[in-house]
């Protein structure tokens, strides 16, 4: 397997291949890692992927699969198989990554697919299927080391090594009583340091961080990064253990719930894919833009209302730019940091006032000294020190606005229930376009004038 990055270089060399014989193609694939062939399956047809999929083994065809992004749809790619190869790839999975693929396709897809399967493997599926998508449950993974509590040193590596044949790779052992009662975990280490006759019960750490099944998966991230685990097990109301959910999973929760934020900050829906066509973008985009279009009219209208004072200070548009997009960009700035903060912690009441007023004393400052700049720009350059002055006073309020409202919408909207990340964007445009100008036109209708 090559050791440089995979770039469009490689991708180039593969799309030859396949225009090629399968021994080529076959030759071809063997250089690349299953992450990189999944990324070469964004840019190649349905009939290619399957191509390439029937020529790798089972082991290397279930990676790419399971690598595939959720937006060139794997889910599709497995069901157009042949029935005998996709059980071969389905039973090869993880039962986590099996589980989000199956639960993409339609029912009757679902059922034809689990119905080639053994008995445990689709009672597996089936149970991980039960429980919501953006859980703990549901982003866990059924396949795990435990023993029980009442063991001895060498009756528990037994079991470990028993355990382990049908497990790729574990991270922590997890203790059970005889009712499958979660108690703890307990390292490998310590397991070959004990003495030869010490107990499991000796060992176990009861104060092991754990989850419920029905955790939201942002929860479940925010702890496997605080505590720095590997893995964190998960368990049901009666604390019996059903799973764990490792760290290579969090990931891609943390890069899903970055993505989402990023889009909704932008004002774009989570449901717009990423490589979808320019139909799925414009329903997406154009419902936000509708709304942005209605706020719009509120700042226009402080515009018509000080239309007198325009009328006889033109110079003051040239300026209405510039405090509109310094407030816009300062809110924006406030509103990121925000998200960012409630997205990674739980803020006490004391915290988010400490954040609004960290906001509101930024934007005094970065307020004042730009609005310094601007007043010497026009005193130089309109020969106006008033002037000067009255954009000193209008950029400093807008920027105070701007660091007020980025942080404390989101905050009231999280109190309230409401998602900060979708409509917080519109709102502080709103308040910094229309504070912006009316700070503007109003001193200058009262101090120009």
């Amino acid at each position: 397997m090559q050791s440089f990055d995979f770039d469009k270089t490689d991708i180039s060399k593969i799309k030859q291949a396949i225009s090629g014989n399968d021994e080529l193609l076959k030759a071809t694939l063997a250089e690349y890692h299953a992450s990189e062939i999944a990324i070469l399956f964004e840019s190649i047809s349905s009939d290619d992927r399957e191509r390439i999929i029937n020529l790798l083994d089972v082991e290397t065809a279930s990676e790419v699969i399971s690598e595939m992004h959720e937006e060139t749809h794997p889910e599709e790619l497995l069901f157009q198989l042949h029935p005998d190869k996709r059980t071969e790839i389905v039973e090869e999975l993880d039962y986590d990554d099996a589980t989000d693929i199956i639960s993409q396709l339609d029912e009757h897809e679902q059922k034809e697919i689990l119905e080639e399967l053994s008995d445990d493997d689709a009672s597996s599926i089936r149970n991980l299927m039960s429980y919501e998508e953006d859980s703990a449950g549901g982003l866990m993974n059924t396949q795990f080391i435990s023993i029980n509590l009442n063991l001895t040193k060498k009756d528990a590596i037994d079991e470990i090594i028993r355990q382990s044949e049908e497990i790729e790779e574990f991270y922590t052992v997890n203790v059970v009583d005889d009712f499958n009662v979660f108690k703890g975990i307990v390292s490998l280490k310590d397991i070959i340091k004990a003495k030869g006759n010490a107990k499991i019960t000796e060992m176990v750490n009861p104060d092991a961080v754990f989850v419920k099944a029905d955790t939201d998966q942002e929860e479940v991230a925010k702890l496997i990064s605080q505590y720095n685990l590997t893995s964190i097990p998960v368990v049901d109301n009666e604390m019996r253990l059903l799973g764990r959910v490792t760290f290579d999973d969090v990931i891609d929760v943390l890069e899903e719930e970055n993505t989402e934020d990023i889009l909704k900050i932008s004002g774009v829906s989570e449901d717009e894919e990423l490589s979808g066509n320019w139909v799925e973008a414009v329903k997406s985009r154009l419902p936000w833009l509708i709304i942005n279009l209605a706020t719009a009219f509120l700042a226009s209208a402080v515009i018509r209302h000080y239309e007198s004072t325009l009328d006889s200070l033109a110079v003051l548009s040239a300026y209405m730019v510039i405090i509109a997009g310094m407030g816009g960009n300062a809110a924006t700035q406030a509103l990121a940091v925000t998200v960012r903060r409630i997205s990674l912690y739980d803020l006490t009441d004391n915290q988010a006032y400490r954040t609004v007023l960290k906001e509101f004393t930024v934007g005094l400052i970065n307020g004042a000294v730009t609005g310094l700049i601007v007043l010497v720009f026009a005193y130089f350059f309109d020969s106006n020190f008033m002037l000067g002055l009255v954009i000193f006073l209008a950029m400093t309020g807008n920027l105070v606005i701007a660091g007020i409202t980025g942080s404390s919408i989101p905050l009231i909207l999280k109190r309230v229930g409401i998602d900060p990340a979708i409509a917080s964007s519109i709102i502080i445009t709103t308040f910094t376009d229309v504070f912006g100008f009316l700070l503007l036109l109003g001193l200058a209708s009262k101090l120009l004038l």
